[in-house]
């Protein structure tokens, strides 16, 4: 059974350790950026250098604000400022924050790895939650060096970085012990029940708490895909119907009438 989560005075939440974490991660990530692309310090950066860190990647940058904010107390430097993060007004990423995100989410800390192969599910192939959570590990099909997961009606071959994260995955599933000791899970996210996988709402609060923008993701790795394969493929590999590849196709101006059938 799922435990609820409590704090007493002198003790800090899980989720209060886990945001300081994040801040300071953040802060190390964009210190090293801008050393490394404009040779300066957080003493001599400039609004346009945290303005172009911001534009250029997820939204989980904004974290820099409470560095910042220490900064100006410190009087270390005053000038730069970083207004509240605002809701996003797209129901669609940029190609360039999908794959920043993809990114991030393929090289982020261990005890995140389950949630982070979930993320890369939707960013890549545009998974629902729903279908993400209950995928069994037979979906996940390995020969030798060659590794695809079965979404559709095709296995789809996987990059070898993603294949690699999934491999770690598969050897490290957390929440077997809830299968009263039988490590022999048949879900690829066990979940905290016996018996059961982890739920969609569970893997939506872990992500989202990360910043992604879902729906986001989900439109934008599906109109990505429709450019570069034609519709009716997309749908048969990633398991919609015809009629959301088509009308996600014609959102991403690639008429389905440029495929012609064989």
């Amino acid at each position: 059974m799922q435990q609820t989560q409590t704090s007493t005075p002198g003790q800090q939440s899980e989720a209060g350790i886990r945001y300081a974490k994040q801040d300071i991660t953040e802060a190390i990530k964009f210190l090293t950026w801008l050393h490394s692309t404009h040779q300066r310090t957080a003493a001599t950066c400039l609004q346009q250098d945290v303005d172009e860190w911001l534009a250029s990647g997820p939204t989980t940058r904004s974290k820099v604000r409470n560095f910042f904010s220490w900064a100006k107390k410190a009087r270390l430097n005053a000038s730069v400022r970083i207004t509240h993060q605002q809701p996003p007004p797209e129901r669609a990423l940029t190609q360039e924050q999908r794959l920043a995100w993809t990114k991030e989410l393929l090289s982020g800390e261990p005890d995140t790895l389950a949630y982070r192969v979930a993320g890369i599910l939707l960013l890549l192939y545009a998974q629902p939650l729903t279908k993400i959570a209950a995928l069994p590990t037979t979906a996940v099909l390995s020969v030798d060096d060659d590794m695809r997961i079965l979404l559709g009606q095709e296995p789809i071959p996987l990059p070898q970085l993603f294949a690699d994260m999934l491999r770690r995955h598969l050897a490290t599933r957390p929440n077997l012990r809830t299968a009263g000791g039988v490590a022999l899970s048949p879900w690829l996210f066990p979940g905290v029940r016996p018996g059961g996988h982890l739920t969609a709402q569970t893997i939506m609060k872990r992500l989202r708490s990360l910043g992604i923008n879902l729906l986001g993701a989900r439109n934008t790795a599906l109109q990505s895909l429709a450019v570069e394969v034609p519709p009716p493929l997309v749908a048969e590999l990633l398991g919609y119907s015809y009629n959301v590849t088509q009308r996600h196709a014609e959102i991403a101006a690639q008429p389905w009438a440029r495929y012609v059938t064989k």
